[in-house]
């Protein structure tokens, strides 16, 4: 498994349906995300199972994506037309319903190949990627197939990276917004651990 941590996050251009239900078949994911946080996530399915529980918790929390900066993007192995037609199922009946978010079709399987998640060359499996304002991959966190992410953690993520960047701090374990950072030299860390130790 490659770990793009410290790298440039590949970039791709592919077909998306995007929120409006419009096919963009120009789809760039640089271009998507220039200037602010992005969050690709790669999920193995269109109607499926695990995966629809995700997308629609992403899309319920996009607001606070949105709030904070970061734009969300979802990748799988299936054509623009499944996309768009699982966005046109009922969540009752199986589907995702309207959601106001990329969704970009790899039937290459080049864009899961490129971030290391193609899982015996069909499917990919659960990769998120946490990509900065220059397009530097800051967090990546890989899950097993039956394993569904918690979207609560994606957005901690951006706040640990929003508070660095903000206040040249780093965050210590168990860290969450509202709560101190820690100077990234030895008495920082001292006078952290004296207080904080019970806590961690």
């Amino acid at each position: 498994m490659s770990v793009l941590v410290t790298k440039m996050a590949p970039d791709f251009t592919a077909s998306a349906v995007m929120p409006n239900n419009e096919i963009n078949d120009s789809f760039n994911f640089h271009t998507h995300i220039k200037g602010k946080i992005g969050v690709l996530f790669f999920y193995p399915l269109d109607f499926t199972f695990v995966c629809p529980s995700e997308i629609i918790s992403f899309g319920n929390r996009l607001k606070d994506f949105k709030e904070r900066g970061a734009e969300v993007v979802a990748v799988s192995v299936d054509s623009k037309y499944t996309h768009l037609a699982w966005k046109g199922t009922e969540v009752k009946k199986g589907g995702i319903g309207d959601i106001q978010y990329p969704l970009v079709a790899d039937l290459t399987k080049k864009i899961a190949r490129d971030y290391d998640v193609l899982f015996d060359e069909a499917v990919a499996l659960r990769g998120t990627f946490l990509i900065d304002q220059q397009g530097i991959v800051r967090h990546q966190l890989i899950n097993d197939l039956p394993l569904g992410r918690n979207v609560d953690e994606a957005l901690r993520m951006i706040d640990a990276l929003k508070f660095f960047q903000e206040n040249g701090e780093v965050c210590p374990a168990g860290w969450s917004k509202g709560k101190k950072g820690m100077k990234a030299n030895a008495k920082g860390v001292a006078e952290y651990l004296e207080n904080h130790s019970e806590a961690l």
